[in-house]
């Protein structure tokens, strides 16, 4: 459960922004920014890879419900591969903090990069284990995208999205191999990338 941890910052404006799809092979990066209400405690949140799916799922319309203010963003696949994943990340985060209808006083990052912007604030590594915001951010960016990579595992069947939800996976990586890669896997990452330049090479 994530505890109070001790920011640099003591009011209610306090925005919590998180990260989730990095690592994936496929789908965009989302982040999302909650700034919660204190005066409607919410019980149970932590890092949420440490939850189940049941639990999440629960928590996020809990947090959609109680929080002051919230907004899910995003970087694209073509983002992604155009700027790289980190240049992408920053950009979604950016993203989320200025789609809340309320211009926070301070906002914490989890992890150890912060955005390039105009806001106070710090970063906090395995902050979403740590500041309640930041769970909260985690939690409700990593069902969002969980809940799109569920849709797509329907719309572009035999990749097992709703599996691994676009992880690298060694099931993942042989259906790419016999499939070719689908409309939704990052150009840049391999094994995409290496079949992709294999096929340039072939074609040339």
């Amino acid at each position: 459960m994530a505890e109070n941890f001790a920011l640099n910052y003591q009011g209610d404006l306090l925005a919590g922004v998180d990260e989730v799809g990095r690592g994936p092979l496929a789908g965009d990066v989302v982040t999302a920014a909650v700034i919660l209400d204190p005066n409607k405690p919410i019980t149970g949140l932590a890092d949420s890879k440490k939850l189940t799916e049941r639990r999440r799922q629960q928590l996020a319309i809990e947090i959609r419900e109680k929080a002051l203010f919230w907004h899910i963003a995003r970087a694209s696949i073509a983002e992604i591969d155009q700027y790289n994943i980190l240049q992408a990340t920053m950009m979604a985060m950016v993203r989320a903090v200025d789609g809340l209808e309320l211009r926070p006083e301070y906002v914490a990052v989890d992890g150890n990069r912060m955005p390039d912007w105009n806001y106070s604030g710090e970063t906090v590594v395995k902050g979403d284990d740590k500041v309640p915001a930041i769970s909260a951010a985690s939690i409700i960016a990593k069902v969002c995208r969980d809940n799109e990579m569920c849709m797509f595992d329907q719309q572009y069947p035999g990749y097992g999205f709703a599996a691994h939800k676009g992880y690298g996976t060694k099931q993942h990586i042989q259906a790419i191999k016999q499939l070719g890669p689908s409309p939704i896997h990052r150009h840049s990452f391999d094994p995409v990338r290496s079949m992709l330049a294999n096929k340039s090479l072939i074609m040339t």
